[in-house]
């Protein structure tokens, strides 16, 4: 009992020392951020989401958009999939097992999770109905249960593939099912040893013949080792006919969500990068993702900045290290990214949507928001616009913290959010003629149609209770 008070005092005492003020960091959005001089010590600034019920509140949204909970009391929703028949799949659970390296570990963990959701994560998919297309999903039920961690989907014809954190598998799917056929197949194991980043983004290629996972670190900056690195930091190309895979891109951090971007089939993904250098430092980024490309990672950061916490450094991988395309600002914690479409309206009808799941590593917090990062001519073009806001409130108080984001084909974003364990709907109040269903998009209907969907479905690489990371 005296170890455990002492290590709230300490961590209420780090806490507090975190919030002391200073200049925030400028921001640092676009391909040129401005990146400050490395900053080192014992502990980094904290400050930690402080839970709170959303009561009669909701999300801030842009004028000409609504907002509405349509799905309440789920178990740590991390990532969403829209299917062909406007149904929603919903992964929850909460996975991980790395030990604590140092003492600043367990006190920095003790912190973090006072600001996550204290459910138990579920372990399982759930699945969404609005059968009449009224926007209120009046079934939720457990499309399959007993996986492990379960967070990227994607869906290929009749197949939905789901990375659980020590495996990929795949389930038979039918439209219109609401219960899976039977257990999961494994197609291939994950890297799982330690998992200190467990989670496992996934995205399935345009013509559906090869899947993407992305596998995050074993460390912030290789504090374990090389050996527990190993197949760690990298997106992995699989053939999910034999289960075969390569390295299709390495060196970077913890690639927590992957993208399919429409009409060019090129790989996207948001990044989450190193921490304890400072505030500034290291900034998370979107970035188109190039076979066989090198992101820095353990050596260097944004391109050819050298991390000399890395042992041995490798003068050769930081040549060859890629700049990412572009900057979301140091330390917001991107979970989620999805191309938009036409049906979201004019403004955010060219780009994507990013969930920041939010900061805890500085005085002055960051993220707490989805944002949308316009494009022109296929690649990021100005700075992020606020879509969904209001989940950390000027009271200093965290209704919510969002993760995996989908773009509904009708004209709807739907926002997975982990600390409240909601799962958010964004439509516009006058939806655009797009937004009427194209034909591989069907209304919804209660009893499954007589051909399977045939086109893969992008995965996204998660009133509200009270409250994760």
């Amino acid at each position: 009992m005296k170890r455990m008070n002492l290590l709230a005092v300490t961590a209420a005492a780090i806490l507090l020392a975190g919030c002391s003020g200073g200049n925030a960091p400028p921001e640092q959005y676009g391909a040129n951020p401005q990146l400050p001089t490395p900053q080192r010590g014992l502990l980094p600034n904290m400050t930690i989401a402080r839970p709170a019920a959303w009561g009669d509140r909701l999300p801030t949204v842009p004028q000409g958009y609504a907002v509405k909970a349509i799905a309440t009391d789920l178990r740590i929703p991390r990532q969403t999939l829209v299917l062909p028949n406007g149904d929603i799949l919903v992964a929850e659970g909460r996975g991980g097992n790395a030990p604590k390296l140092k003492p600043k570990d367990v006190i920095a963990s003790y912190i973090k999770a006072k600001g996550t959701s204290p459910v138990k994560g579920g372990n399982r998919l759930t699945l969404l109905r609005d059968a009449n297309g009224d926007g209120t999903y009046e079934l939720k039920t457990v499309f399959a249960d007993h996986l492990n961690a379960p967070y990227g989907l994607a869906l290929v014809g009749d197949t939905l593939y789901v990375a659980d954190q020590d495996a990929l598998v795949k389930f038979h799917y039918t439209v219109g099912q609401t219960h899976a056929d039977g257990a999961p197949v494994k197609v291939t194991d994950l890297p799982s040893a330690i998992n200190h980043h467990w989670t496992k983004a996934l995205a399935a290629s345009a013509d559906g013949r090869y899947l993407y996972v992305g596998i995050g670190s074993n460390s912030n900056i290789t504090e374990r080792g090389m050996t527990a690195e190993v197949d760690r930091a990298r997106i992995w190309q699989v053939d999910p006919r034999t289960g075969m895979h390569r390295a299709y891109a390495t060196g970077l951090r913890n690639p927590t969500a992957l993208a399919i971007q429409p009409g060019t089939g090129a790989l996207w993904a948001v990044v989450n990068e190193r921490d304890e250098i400072g505030p500034g430092l290291v900034p998370d980024y979107l970035t188109s993702v190039r076979a066989g490309g090198f992101y820095g990672w353990p050596y260097s950061y944004w391109g050819r900045h050298v991390d000399a916490r890395a042992q041995p450094q490798d003068p050769q991988k930081v040549a060859s290290a890629i700049v990412p395309d572009y900057s979301l600002g140091s330390h917001v914690a991107a979970l989620g990214v999805a191309f938009s479409l036409p049906a979201m309206g004019a403004k955010f009808a060219d780009g994507v949507f990013v969930g920041e799941h939010g900061s805890w590593n500085r005085a002055h917090p960051v993220g707490y928001k989805v944002v949308f990062v316009p494009f022109r001519d296929g690649h990021p073009a100005g700075d992020p616009i606020d879509f969904v806001t209001g989940f950390r409130g000027k009271d200093g108080l965290t209704r919510g913290r969002p993760v995996g984001v989908s773009v509904d084909p009708r004209g709807a974003l739907i926002v997975a959010d982990d600390l409240s364990n909601t799962i958010w709907r964004v439509t516009p109040v006058k939806p655009a003629a797009a937004a009427n269903p194209p034909e591989s998009m069907p209304a919804p209907r209660e009893a499954p149609p007589a051909a399977p969907a045939t086109a893969p479905a992008a995965a996204t690489p998660r009133a509200p209770g009270v409250p994760q990371a």
